[in-house]
Order: C-alpha cells, then structure tokens, then sequence
C-alpha cells in the first residue's frame, strides 16, 4: 500500500504529467516533421535531381538471388544512405525547430522574472525575492549610515 501512496503522489505532483505531454506532443510533432519532409521538401528535391527518389537510394553490395521461377532465394544486401538522409533532414528540422521554442520560452521567462515589467506577470516567488532583496539593501543603508 505504501508503494501505491508513493506511486500516487509522484503521479499528482505534476512530473509525471508533464513527461506524458511532452511524450504526446512529442509524437505529434513527429509526424507533422514527417510530412514536411516527405511531402513538401522532399518532392522539389527530387523534381531538382531529375526525379530521384531519395528514400530509395542505396548502395548494393549483393543483388537478390532468384531461381529460374523467379523464387527469391536470398535477399539484396544494401546500404539504404537514402533514408539516411532523410533521417538527417528530419533531425535538422526538428533541432531548429527546438531550438526556436526554447528561445521564444526562455524569452517569456526573462520578461516574467523581471520585476520592473509590468506588461507580463512576475510569478509571487519572483516578486517576493525581489522585495526581500529591496528590503535587505535598505536595511544595509541605514546600518551603515547609523555607523
């Protein structure tokens, strides 16, 4: 029982939650950068390169074996550098894609933990350290003045 009230309070503080909606989203992002890159970078990419699909480029290091019905006998070894780029490109939208949100919520955090903005809301810990911190500096001045 004791397992399960621990289990429960790291669930309802928020952690576990939060980790699901990033998994979410997460997922989701995934497949809206899938479809920019298959269906929207990909094809001008190809129709430049005289139609290449690239998914499809590789490198054959043994060709399919068939017999005379046309039975696969062994399988086509290759290198699949195709997907390999595409897999690149996919990273690279995605990191540059990160890299924007955190900038415009790293933004959002410097303009809500400064005190002297007034157009966003200072979170109470923010302001009440920065009125602690006020207070300290004129309790420093008038210890120093009394000396």
């Amino acid at each position: 029982m004791k397992l399960f009230n621990e289990f429960k309070e790291f669930a309802v503080k928020g952690n576990m939650m939060d980790m699901a909606i990033g998994i979410i989203i997460g997922a989701s992002f995934n497949k809206v950068i899938d479809v920019i890159v298959k269906k929207i970078m990909l094809p001008p990419l190809s129709l430049i390169t005289d139609g290449v699909n690239f998914q499809n480029k590789r490198i054959i290091l043994k060709d399919v074996v068939k017999d005379a019905s046309g039975t696969i006998l062994t399988d086509e070894v290759a290198i699949g550098y195709g997907a390999l780029g595409e897999a690149l490109l996919d990273f690279l939208i995605i990191g540059f894609t990160v890299f924007i949100v955190v900038k415009f919520m790293n933004r959002l955090k410097n303009k809500a933990q400064d005190t002297e903005n007034k157009t966003v809301a200072t979170p109470k810990d923010i302001e009440l350290l920065a009125k602690l911190t006020d207070l300290m500096e004129e309790q420093n001045a008038l210890l120093k003045t009394k000396q």
